[in-house]
């Protein structure tokens, strides 16, 4: 019953969206992610204790946070599922700084990883690539509901980017790197028992570290990318910066759980930055600390 509202609600807004002015369109999502997080009490307040902890700031402060995170992804779902619209004018909403950093690590020949984290507009920032022609794919969004999945496939495809397995397919991993494409990998998520125990944020997390492992093999430049939404809410921020190589001469032959630490680090230091554009309703220490 659940899953069918949730499949209801994303076609009433898929509908809404096309329907209404880019700026109207934007105002509805905040509006909805604003309402849901009013109704999901249980939820919401985990992530307000979850982020004065790991913020270090008052449940007062914690609650604004969270609250402009909800309506951030509001927006975010709703410039999603309009993606096919806004591709047209992306240069008028995204403005891309630094991209000869993803240039010149494509250059290597190695193909690229692109690290990120559920911040801003994510889905935003690989759309934008794809529709600039870059050779963009991104690792299988699996939902529980199928229907779910194949729209987000669809709404990527539409875009140029090509969705790859489910999670972190190995075999498709390596071919993208090798045939000299990029990869998107989303590496603020708790990999439980299967990752490498790194600092996030200041407290110990579980960390995926395959995509790190297959960069180290491969040898394949890893870029750090951000999408962050301006304070007028219709405006994006998309910053490419210098590969991890570049960063650290001998990364490639150092062990890697210093790797892990330092693409953490990377990520918690733009997160602490835009606090309130990450998604603190995901519990990121839920194998570590018990943060359910």
């Amino acid at each position: 019953m659940t899953q069918e509202l949730i499949w209801l609600g994303i076609q009433y807004l898929s509908m809404q969206s096309h329907l209404l002015p880019h700026s109207a369109a934007l105002s509805l999502g905040g509006s909805l992610g604003r309402m849901v997080f009013s109704l999901n009490k249980d939820k919401s307040s985990k992530a307000i204790i979850r982020c004065s902890k790991f913020l270090g700031c008052s449940l007062e402060v914690a609650r604004e946070v969270v609250a402009k995170s909800y309506i951030n992804l509001g927006r975010s779902v709703v410039e999603f599922l309009n993606l096919a619209k806004i591709g047209k004018k992306i240069d008028e909403i995204v403005s891309a700084h630094d991209i000869e950093n993803l240039n010149d690590a494509l250059a290597c020949g190695r193909g690229v990883i692109l690290l990120t984290a559920h911040l801003g507009n994510w889905e935003l920032a690989a759309a934008y690539l794809g529709i600039k022609d870059y050779p963009m794919r991104a690792i299988g969004a699996e939902q529980r509901d199928a229907r779910i999945t194949k729209l987000i496939t669809d709404i990527r495809a539409s875009c140029g980017v090509e969705t790859i397995g489910k999670g972190f397919d190995l075999r498709g991993a390596i071919r993208c790197l090798q045939e000299g494409n990029i990869l998107g990998v989303l590496l603020d998520q708790d990999a439980k028992d299967k990752g490498i125990i790194a600092p996030f944020l200041g407290q110990p997390a579980s960390t995926p570290y395959g995509p790190v492992k297959l960069a180290m093999k491969m040898r394949s430049p890893i870029v750090p990318l951000f999408i962050v939404r301006r304070k007028d809410n219709i405006h994006h921020d998309l910053y490419f910066l210098p590969s991890l190589e570049e960063r650290v001469k001998d990364f490639y032959d150092r062990p890697i759980e210093e790797n892990v630490r330092l693409c953490n680090d990377i990520l918690s230091e733009w997160i602490s930055r835009h606090p309130e554009q990450w998604l603190w309703l995901y519990p990121r220490w839920a194998s570590t600390l018990g943060d359910r």
